[in-house]
């Protein structure tokens, strides 16, 4: 098998490198990193940026309760249809919607965190599980190497009490919340901050989402998508399922290779 390495320099100027690597079993390539040269694994540059509600877990019923709850005590009665139809948002989308335009920055603030600090409440007091096949996956693809971030429209605080009472946190290199993006989805900034975290390039990167907005958003970062389909009848994505189990053992393997920019 021959094998392709790409220098930052010239070859002959990495002294340790003598040209035996017909052997080679995968790509590498050489980079100077402080003065140091370092042989990179191109498989460790693969990630997946997987978004939370929806994806790692279902908590609709505890956003719709925080959500109704918060809103009652400000005077204002949401119906079921209008969560719905602003699930995944960022909060001062939705509360600029539902109060307007007007709704002074400090009350939107004030407002928000109560909702959030709400719904912490109900994610540890009613509790969380993994939606199918999650547990499997992550840690699936950490074994194989995979670099993996949690890339979410959340706040922090949220993304963190999640994952504690899941008991995933460990399969995560790096969170991406509301507070690292000026942009919400479908703007592609949350996916490519994520990347740029585990500096993995986007074409060697999956989006694992559930909603229309993020899948969009995976596309426009230049990210193969996979849609799961947990709270809409259809998306967009580039493989979609209805549960992450009905993936086959090697589906993200088989969506990087079939990217453009890999030939």
């Amino acid at each position: 098998m021959k094998v392709v390495i790409a220098f930052a320099r010239a070859p002959n100027q990495y002294p340790h490198f003598n040209g035996q690597v017909e052997n080679l079993p995968v790509l590498l390539y050489a980079t100077d990193i402080l003065s140091k040269e370092k042989i990179v694994f191109n498989n460790q540059l693969r990630a997946v940026l997987w978004d939370v509600d929806g994806t790692l877990l279902d908590s609709a019923e505890s956003h719709w309760l925080a959500w109704q709850e918060t809103m009652a005590a400000e005077g204002c009665a949401v119906t079921h249809e209008q969560f719905i139809s602003t699930f995944g948002q960022r909060n001062e989308t939705i509360l600029h919607e539902w109060l307007g335009p007007d709704l002074a920055a400090r009350e939107l603030e004030r407002i928000a965190e109560a909702k959030e600090r709400r719904y912490r409440h109900l994610i540890r007091t009613r509790g969380a599980e993994c939606l199918p096949g999650v547990r499997r996956w992550l840690d699936r693809l950490h074994q194989e190497g995979w670099r993996q971030v949690v890339a979410s429209s959340a706040p922090l605080l949220n993304i963190q009490t999640i994952l504690e009472v899941l008991g995933i946190g460990g399969y995560f290199e790096a969170i991406v919340s509301s507070e690292d993006v000026q942009r919400g989805k479908p703007d592609p900034q949350v996916f490519l901050v994520a990347a740029s975290k585990v500096e993995s390039p986007p074409q060697r990167c999956i989006v694992v989402e559930d909603a229309p907005t993020g899948i969009e958003g995976g596309r426009r970062a230049g990210m193969r998508t996979i849609g799961v389909c947990s709270s809409h009848a259809t998306l967009q994505a580039d493989w979609v399922v209805r549960s992450l189990d009905e993936l086959p053992d090697d589906a993200f393997d088989r969506l990087l290779a079939a990217h453009p920019s890999q030939g």
